[in-house]
């Protein structure tokens, strides 16, 4: 049993510092994953709460199988979904706005993956830019790349939250990668070409 899966149980027994233990691992985490997808701050910070809120409500419906965070991942999709179509403009357009510490190191891992070890010194600059050049890929495969590369889910997991198979996944991914290594290309920005 996952530790995620006893904070579930204690949450399901009414434990309220389960609750809060939970708020603190995942908040930061859901707050960078709705704002690479949507570019709004506040509706991220907002969209956390109420994923956490849901988490919270739903915790007696939750079986602790070792799922928990695609699970959770899942409830983040659709309030994100639904939230989007509430709006009447498209929130992916609006400016970046800045970023959380936890958000650098995930981006500048990213970084480092896409980078020669000679632009290295330029690292945070490049991560500003693929964070820029998220928004220009499909919701899918964005979808699918912040998940896995920022939230650090499988692509098991991955799989399970976007509701496909694996393989969708896993080519979710691959065209993400390509689409965002090409606009680097254009831009000038090269590295390697695995992944």
């Amino acid at each position: 049993m996952t530790e995620d899966d006893q904070l579930m149980i204690r949450i399901q027994s009414g434990d309220q510092r389960a609750f809060d233990e939970l708020v603190d691992k995942y908040q930061g985490p859901l707050i960078g994953f709705f704002f690479r997808n949507t570019r709004d701050a506040q509706l991220s910070e907002d969209l956390s709460q109420e994923t956490l809120l849901r988490v919270y409500n739903q915790s007696w419906d939750y079986l602790p199988q070792g799922r928990f965070r695609g699970w959770m991942y899942r409830v983040a999709r659709n309030l994100m979904i639904d939230s989007i179509r509430r709006q009447s403009h498209d929130a992916l357009i609006k400016a970046y706005t800045g970023k959380k510490q936890d958000e650098d190191d995930s981006l500048n891992r990213l970084a480092s993956e896409i980078v020669s070890p000679e632009e290295k010194a330029n690292i945070k600059e490049l991560a500003l830019i693929v964070d820029e050049l998220l928004g220009t890929i499909p919701e899918d495969q964005r979808l699918t790349f912040t998940l896995h590369h920022y939230s650090e889910l499988t692509l098991n997991e991955v799989a399970d939250v976007m509701e496909t198979n694996l393989a969708t996944a896993k080519s979710r991914l691959r065209l993400a990668r390509e689409k965002l290594r090409e606009k680097l290309k254009l831009m000038g920005v090269t590295g390697p070409q695995q992944n």
